[in-house]
């Protein structure tokens, strides 16, 4: 075992490649005593192992590392993007396939928000996605209640500052109104928290829905609300450079609510339009 040695890998990083845990959730492991190598109990995640080392998790030998695999699922309005909440609330990992591995949510969406929530099995893709040197364009439909005027909307495309927080320039484009509403389509480049909530509230205008449709290259699609689906293997490399994962059944697009008591929550539909496993 080595300590800080370029030639290996942190600690809580091979625990989370191997699909146990986040690489937070590794930390907590080893600082609760949990994770020893080659032996010797260890309680401190600023540790490199190296290939031969054997590392063991509640006695038990690590599994090899997981090849990266990517879904993309539909989220309900209602569910929390969180692996458990504080108030009891239902999560979307509640509500995934019980045959699905454990996997963590690329970014989030917040409770009344819908759309395209990308889940991945590996952490270091799950970083490299949020990252927002990725450059990848997020899309969204919003509804806003108001009448948005073109000057309103150009304050977006230029960027606005909210207490003292400098927002980057959106895509903006008005995409028709709906009585006292307006459908918007929205692009950015980066996910701040409440981000779009925040900026429209900024210039005047209220978001009573908001649905992303696009994370990058990714996109929402026709798949139903509360439906999963694996991203092909030839994407993953075509968009990704990623290995193909090793070939696993496939079933068909269905919902992420089946096998469990309790259907996902259901929002209105538009007119026209951080960890998988509890415990």
């Amino acid at each position: 075992m080595t300590e800080d040695n370029p030639s290996g890998e942190r600690i809580a990083k091979v625990i989370a490649r191997a699909g146990l845990a986040s690489r937070r959730g590794a930390e907590e492991l080893i600082a609760a005593g949990r994770v020893a190598v080659n032996g010797k109990r260890i309680d401190s995640p600023a540790r490199n192992v190296l290939p031969a080392d054997r590392v063991e998790v509640d006695g038990k030998p690590l599994a090899p590392p997981a090849q990266p695999r990517l879904w993309r699922y539909h989220k309900p309005a209602g569910l929390v993007t969180t692996a458990r909440d504080e108030k009891g609330r239902p999560t979307v990992f509640d509500r995934l396939p019980e045959d699905m591995p454990r996997v963590m949510s690329v970014g989030r969406l917040d409770l009344t928000s819908e759309g395209l929530l990308l889940l991945t099995n590996d952490g270091a893709l799950k970083r490299r996605l949020e990252l927002p040197s990725t450059g990848w364009l997020r899309k969204y439909r919003v509804r806003v209640h108001g009448a948005p005027m073109e000057r309103v909307l150009e304050r977006l495309r230029n960027g606005i500052e909210i207490d003292g927080e400098r927002f980057r320039p959106m895509e903006v484009a008005l995409d028709r109104m709906q009585g006292a509403n307006a459908w918007l389509t929205l692009g950015l480049r980066e996910g701040r928290n409440r981000e779009i909530r925040r900026a429209m509230e900024a210039v005047g205008l209220e978001v009573n829905r908001l649905i992303r449709v696009s994370y990058g290259p990714f996109q929402l699609g026709t798949l139903a609300s509360g439906a999963v689906e694996e991203v092909r293997s030839r994407v993953l490399r075509d968009q990704l450079g990623l290995p193909a994962p090793q070939p696993a059944a496939r079933s068909k697009s269905r919902p992420a609510s089946a096998g469990r008591d309790r259907p996902p929550p259901r929002g209105p539909r538009p007119a026209g339009s951080g960890a998988r496993r509890k415990g």
